[in-house]
C-alpha cells in the first residue's frame, strides 16, 4: 500500500462506532455539541484512522481513551447473510471499499471467524466475477447491474478479468490471420 493510495486514504475515512472510556473536555463537537465535553461511555463514530489512534493512545493513568467496536457492515447480521449465501449481499451499499476496511479491522481485531468468512466470500464472489466478466459480452455497459453491488476491489478484479478476456480475444483473432 503506497502512502498516497486514494482507496487506502478513502478505507481510513470510513467511519466506525467508538466507545469513549474517559471524559474529554472541550471536544463535544465532535457529538455536535460545541462548547462541551464528550462524557465517558459516550458513543460515536469516528474515522477509522482517528479512532485508531485515540484506541492505542493511552492517558496518565494507562488506561485507553477509548474502545473502537466492529463497524456495522461487519456486524454479526452482515457476517450470517455472508455465510448464507456470498453472492446476494450487495457490499458497496454496505462499505464502498468493504475488503479493505475489513482487511483494516482485523489488524486492530483478533477474529478467526471474521477472518474466515471474509476470506471465503470473497473467493466465492471472485468466481461468479470471473464468470461474469468472460461472459458480459463486449462492452463494460453489458455489466452495470452486477457491477453495482460490488465494492471497489471487486470492481478491480472484474476490469482485469474484462480486459483480459477481450485481450485473449483479439489474440486469438490475429493468430487466426496469421
Amino acid at each position: 500500500m503506497s502512502y498516497y493510495d486514494v482507496d487506502a486514504i478513502l478505507t481510513d475515512a470510513q467511519k466506525v462506532p467508538c466507545t469513549f472510556e474517559i471524559t474529554v473536555p472541550g471536544l463535544g463537537y465532535l457529538e455536535g455539541n460545541p462548547g462541551n465535553d464528550i462524557k465517558q461511555g459516550a458513543k460515536l463514530e469516528l474515522p477509522l484512522w482517528l479512532g485508531e489512534m485515540l484506541a492505542v493512545s493511552r492517558n496518565a493513568s494507562e488506561e485507553s481513551n477509548l474502545t473502537l467496536d466492529l463497524p456495522k457492515c461487519l456486524s454479526a447480521h452482515v457476517v450470517n447473510a455472508l455465510k448464507a449465501d456470498a453472492r446476494t449481499v450487495e457490499l458497496r451499499a454496505l462499505a464502498p471499499h468493504f475488503y479493505a476496511l475489513g482487511a483494516r479491522i482485523l489488524d486492530l481485531f483478533e477474529d478467526e471467524e471474521l477472518s474466515s468468512v471474509l476470506s471465503e466470500s470473497f473467493k466465492k464472489r471472485a468466481r461468479e466475477i470471473a464468470d461474469q466478466a468472460h461472459n458480459s459480452g463486449r462492452s463494460l455497459g453489458d455489466a452495470a447491474d452486477f457491477l453495482r453491488g460490488l465494492d471497489e476491489e471487486e470492481r478491480q478484479l472484474f476490469r482485469t478479468a474484462h480486459e483480459s478476456t477481450k485481450a485473449v480475444r483479439v489474440w486469438m483473432s490475429e493468430l487466426k490471420k496469421a
